[in-house]
């Protein structure tokens, strides 16, 4: 790494957009999809300009912790070129981006998710301030400290609850004002499709993880336990969506039928990837497009089943 800042590459629009890594931006989307569904047919009502607030909150919110983990890796040095990412998934190494600017950029992302948090505040009340307060406060723990959460067994379970269960909470209240935590049983498939994003990442980088002290989930269980609990966690996300919808949002089982159709494909290549440093990229690519998928069919489910929904 290069000692003097006259060294160092401009932090561009295209390296920032690679900071904020777009292609995991998912985790983020569909839980907020998620919450504007159940919003939607529990008040009859969904206000758009409210509804955007909050998902643009949700993407800066998931940029900032992508950018933060870049740097704190990078400088921690658990990041090199050969741990098989792709040169747009590892800006800091390849476009030798200054790490402070890095740094810098994810507190704008945070800080923008706040300014933009000022509306909502406006329309909905203080709760989703004190909610955005906590989400923030994991955001830094996650990957800074002394300890971060990354490095330890928790990841999964953290990232899982917060962006897959606490951001459908937090927009459910914001958009209807009531907090309900109906909605983190709702929130079930997120949050197990949000802790998988992560366990794809650590299962491939056990090797990587382990010559860092880093002490995930997948380090701890070896790849082979790794490999059926994650394909465990799979068959339990996509019964999970099923029953849920089965359950409160009865008319929604035929959008469940073209699901299961539709994730065939990316669901055998995912289950048939072996989660090894050399598969990580096309491992990454699938899990996303599954999270896509399956989150996009749950919340059509969950508007089709509008008139069924009971509490």
């Amino acid at each position: 790494m290069n000692t003097s800042s006259a060294n160092y590459a401009k932090l561009t629009p295209k390296f920032a957009l690679q900071l904020a890594a777009p292609h995991t931006w998912p985790a983020a989307i569909m839980p907020c999809l998620i919450a504007c569904a159940a919003a939607a047919v529990s008040t009859g009502t969904l206000s758009a300009t409210l509804s955007l607030s909050l998902l643009c909150i949700c993407i800066l919110m998931q940029s900032s912790v992508n950018t933060f983990n870049d740097y704190f890796d990078f400088v921690k040095g658990a990041d090199s070129a050969e741990d098989n990412v792709e040169e747009d998934d590892a800006t800091l190494i390849y476009a030798n981006i200054n790490p402070k600017s890095a740094r810098n950029l994810a507190w704008g992302f945070l800080a923008c998710a706040f300014l933009l948090g000022i509306y909502v505040i406006f329309r909905a009340g203080w709760i989703p301030l004190l909610l955005g307060i906590i989400g923030a406060i994991i955001v830094l723990l996650y990957s800074g400290g002394k300890t971060p959460i990354s490095y330890l067994p928790l990841g999964e379970l953290i990232s899982g609850f917060v962006m897959g269960g606490l951001i459908p909470f937090a927009c459910f209240q914001a958009l209807t004002g009531v907090l309900n935590p109906w909605m983190f049983l709702i929130a079930l498939p997120t949050i197990i499709g949000v802790a998988l994003i992560m366990m794809t990442n650590n299962t491939c980088d056990i090797e990587k993880d382990v010559a860092v002290s880093r002490k995930t989930l997948p380090t701890l269980l070896g790849r082979s336990k790794s490999v059926h609990l994650y394909h465990l966690l799979i068959a339990v996300w996509i019964v999970s969506i099923i029953a849920i919808v089965a359950i409160w949002f009865t008319t929604g089982l035929v959008v469940c039928a073209f699901m299961l159709l539709a994730t065939i494909a990316p669901l055998k290549a995912l289950l048939a990837n072996p989660l090894m440093p050399q598969t990580r990229i096309p491992a990454m690519a699938q899990i996303g497009t599954l999270n896509v998928l399956l989150g996009a069919f749950y919340a059509a489910a969950i508007f089709a089943g509008f008139p069924f929904l009971t509490w």
